[in-house]
């Protein structure tokens, strides 16, 4: 599948963010919640986080299909709401999408995500990019946040391969 991992422009933050709250529709079905912060998000809430984080978008034929954002603090990378749009979910674009904000951040020495424990195909994913479970933390009786975390180091070996 031809697409690519751009640099996302203030420009864009209007259908990130209408293409993310459709793509969090599947998290909120999972947890029978419909008021996680992806859902809730305001323009100016994305306007602002756009101000702290580097934000990726998935390109296909010109549209937005996906993206990522991340910030760095105390050298690691914080990456948060990764999604895809459910049209092309399963064809690798999150792993691509993850691959490229974490080429973004070389030079920390780690990197830290989370989801929730119900999100199997998430845990899936992180998992098999190398992230290993470190934290978890009950949100409520119905969420545990589960965080994840992958050394610099291991993407040097995975590279490497």
């Amino acid at each position: 599948m031809n697409v690519k991992i751009i640099k996302a422009t203030k420009n864009d933050l209007r259908e990130i963010l209408k293409i993310q709250k459709l793509s969090y529709q599947q998290q909120a079905e999972i947890y029978n919640n419909y008021n996680i912060p992806p859902l809730t998000q305001t323009y100016n809430e994305i306007m602002l986080d756009y101000d702290k984080m580097i934000f990726l978008k998935a390109i296909k034929e010109n549209k937005i299909i996906g993206s990522v954002r991340a910030y760095e603090e105390n050298n690691s990378c914080y990456i948060g709401r990764l999604f895809v749009h459910p049209d092309f979910q399963k064809k690798g674009i999150g792993k691509k999408l993850i691959k490229e904000i974490e080429n973004k951040f070389q030079s920390v020495n780690r990197y830290e995500l989370f989801t929730g424990h119900k999100s199997i195909k998430n845990i899936h994913l992180y998992k098999k990019l190398g992230y290993k479970e470190f934290k978890r933390e009950k949100i409520s009786d119905s969420i545990t946040t589960i965080y994840l975390e992958k050394l610099s180091t291991q993407i040097n070996s995975q590279n490497a391969k």
